[in-house]
């Protein structure tokens, strides 16, 4: 266990330490969350963006995928900090099952289980999922992050991110972001549909964009940028009625003329896949992050994100092959 990981764990302690100690005080335990069986049988508990608790109620019982002694210390409300310089490890999925036989980009898909197992170990190690607008709103002096924020992002837009990502983040009443590409996925294809988006909205996901059709757009001209990238965000915020304030670049490729699209299409930032932590000294369009991979284990995972947190500042291209 290497430094970092002993900080960590020192504070996850103290912090089990003291709940311990108001339980034993307050006897009755007036903050603590009781999850009974018939809660977890017809809905799981969750926190929309208002920081409002409702119950999302499933038509089938739930099985738990993330284990049940974790819940209570992931829905205890957390203490807050002064976040203004706060650095946040952003991680990257896609396909959250299994590859098929012949998968042209087989790294992309990490299962049901490991995602389920990667959730448990972040939980474990004190980690809160929070969304990109609430880390800039934080980073500008209007709001505050838990102690150990982290912001989980699903690119293209993927039907698995729905069916199997949300229940498991629901269980422990996190979020992520959306990076929806308009076009180029189509249900039978294994994308999104627009009613499930909705859905992930409505359970307090932040929805974002890679463009229109995921294309390379450090190749396009200025009109092919301006519809990709400004033509996404008009048609998604009149779509779902959502401010649709981050860009993604497609296959992480940049330019300086790309970041001047993105920047004058009205969006407040955008996030590359060069590894690292975003840090508010950084230049927001280009916001590193980190790609989560087949066959990552929790400990892996773990370690991976650590080690990055003192990567160098992405630069200003970035043209990995497409």
């Amino acid at each position: 266990m290497d430094a970092y990981e002993e900080d960590w764990a020192r504070r996850v302690a103290r912090r089990k330490a003291q709940d311990s100690r108001r339980a034993r005080r307050r006897r009755v335990g007036a903050l603590a969350v009781v999850v009974t069986s018939a809660a977890v049988a017809s809905g799981v508990l969750i926190l929309g963006r208002a920081g409002l608790a409702k119950v999302v109620v499933h038509a089938k019982p739930v099985a738990p995928l993330v284990h049940p002694h974790l819940w209570a210390t992931a829905v205890r409300p957390e203490p807050l900090a002064v976040s203004r310089a706060r650095a946040v490890p952003i991680l990257i999925y896609h396909v959250i099952a299994a590859a098929p036989q012949g998968a042209p980009f087989p790294g992309l898909y990490v299962t049901r289980g490991e995602f389920a197992a990667q959730i448990h170990a972040l939980v474990h190690a004190g980690f809160h999922s929070v969304t990109l607008d609430q880390v800039r709103a934080a980073w500008r002096g209007g709001g505050r992050l838990p102690p150990r924020p982290i912001v989980i992002t699903f690119d293209n837009g993927y039907r698995s991110q729905y069916t199997s990502a949300l229940p498991i983040l629901e269980q422990v009443r996190w979020v992520a972001d959306e990076n929806l590409q308009l076009a180029g996925l189509p249900a039978k294809a294994g994308g999104i549909t627009t009613r499930e988006v909705r859905s992930l909205i409505a359970a307090g996901w932040e929805l974002d964009t890679q463009g229109y059709s995921h294309a390379d757009l450090t190749a396009l001209d200025t009109a092919g940028l301006r519809f990709q990238v400004a033509g996404a965000r008009t048609r998604l915020r009149r779509l779902y009625g959502v401010r649709v304030d981050w860009f993604c670049y497609p296959s992480g490729r940049y330019n300086p003329a790309v970041v001047a699209a993105v920047r004058a299409a009205g969006y407040v930032g955008s996030t590359t896949v060069v590894p690292g932590w975003a840090r508010p000294t950084e230049n927001p369009f280009t916001l590193p992050r980190l790609r989560v991979l087949a066959n990552t284990s929790p400990k892996t995972l773990l370690n991976q994100i650590a080690n990055s947190r003192y990567s160098p500042d992405p630069p200003s291209s970035y043209l990995p092959a497409a």
